[in-house]
């Protein structure tokens, strides 16, 4: 893994940014309960919703909004109440 070390918490919520080999992964944590985005490494795929960073897919989305949207759903948190990465902030796009 080739990771970034771009970690924040805010609201409760720590989001780690990391780049493997193959995808990008925006990973999320709340008091147990985990939520992951992954996008190839080129950042042309759609954003892939998982229950963890390894987990399986749960959803695609075209936009990084939706996806947002469900990791927050996931995670019983508002959208604006996921803290995002710098490095993180293009996926999607």
């Amino acid at each position: 893994m080739n990771d970034s070390g771009d970690e924040t918490t805010e609201n409760g919520v720590t989001a780690r940014y990391y780049e493997t080999g193959e995808e990008r992964v925006l990973a999320f944590e709340r008091d147990g309960r985990t939520a992951a985005l992954a996008q190839n490494s080129e950042g042309y795929a759609m954003v892939t919703v998982r229950p963890a960073a390894d987990g399986d897919e749960l959803e695609k989305y075209y936009g990084f909004d939706m996806a947002l949207d469900h990791a927050a759903e996931r995670l019983g948190v508002r959208v604006g109440d996921l803290p995002i990465p710098e490095a993180a902030r293009d996926m999607g796009m």
